[in-house]
């Protein structure tokens, strides 16, 4: 059994609210791209074994989202010992929600393997266990987020044709730093509402609320933005709380990939 999880960019980030559990409440559009990690996953003789290609610093294997996941499962479903090899090509650390797309492609795996008739319903609600965006990975299509990032509203968003240069410089920004920095506020603008109006205009009207905090912090990412759109791209933004960055771009960008060196970098079509 081979699945390919693929990684979303977040398209606005609105932080509304801190909540009384110390979470936050948002507002962001998570939208699917092909940058993809691989999983492999066998029955094994005696017990499980997970490998990841290159490895997870300071990640012991039984803490990685993708054993998390198998545990899930063992729960409630006798499945047999599994051999799991994860091949990273998400770069971590990036909000890209590699991580998450490992996990809740792990489910998906399973439930189809082993005939357990999970639907996507029963899928969704195990994926937030282990994680607010899990569930995004289950129908894998855009959609409008909001609670924590786990109440998911279908959008009707396509950007088949525009083509798309993500950028992660060698930065390591935290998700409690991040939110360290910001103050939450009602968004002035529906961002549900803004996300369909053409990609021209999101530039104008559509912000991350993480960006100024880690720009301050981080100079390197916020000089990847400004390149992104000196390069020409018509939408330039972090991704979820970083630390990597996209540009959509009306024409192949692939000569844009030169300015970014020591950088993380995927270009492609949507």
């Amino acid at each position: 059994m081979i699945v390919f999880p693929n990684a979303k960019i977040n398209i606005g980030l609105n932080v509304v609210a801190k909540r009384a559990d110390g979470y936050h409440d948002l507002e962001t559009v998570f939208y699917p791209v092909g940058i993809c990690d691989i999983i492999e996953i066998v029955p094994a003789a005696a017990q499980d074994s997970f490998d990841c290609h290159p490895p997870l610093d300071g990640c012991p294997a039984a803490d990685n989202l993708v054993m998390r996941a198998v545990e899930s499962i063992r729960r409630d479903f006798d499945i047999p010992h599994l051999s799991i090899d994860l091949v990273k090509r998400i770069p971590s650390g990036a909000g890209l929600g590699g991580g998450s797309a490992d996990a809740t492609f792990t489910l998906r795996c399973l439930n189809e393997a082993f005939s357990l008739g999970m639907d996507d319903d029963q899928l969704e609600e195990r994926a937030a266990r282990l994680g607010a965006d899990c569930p995004f990975f289950v129908r894998n299509s855009p959609v409008f987020a909001t609670g924590t990032g786990n109440l998911f509203t279908p959008l009707p968003l396509s950007l088949k044709g525009w083509h798309i240069v993500v950028v992660k410089p060698d930065i390591f920004v935290s998700t409690r730093e991040a939110f360290s920095q910001v103050v939450p506020r009602l968004s002035s603008r529906p961002l549900a509402e803004d996300v369909l109006l053409p990609v021209e205009e999101w530039r104008h009207v559509i912000r991350n609320d993480f960006e100024p905090g880690v720009f301050a912090a981080h100079p390197r990412i916020g000089e990847i933005k400004e390149q992104l759109y000196a390069a020409g791209a018509a939408y330039a933004s972090m991704s979820g709380s970083g630390s990597a960055v996209y540009g959509l771009f009306k024409k192949p960008a692939r000569d844009v990939c030169g300015l970014f060196k020591g950088c993380y970098i995927w270009a492609s079509e949507l």
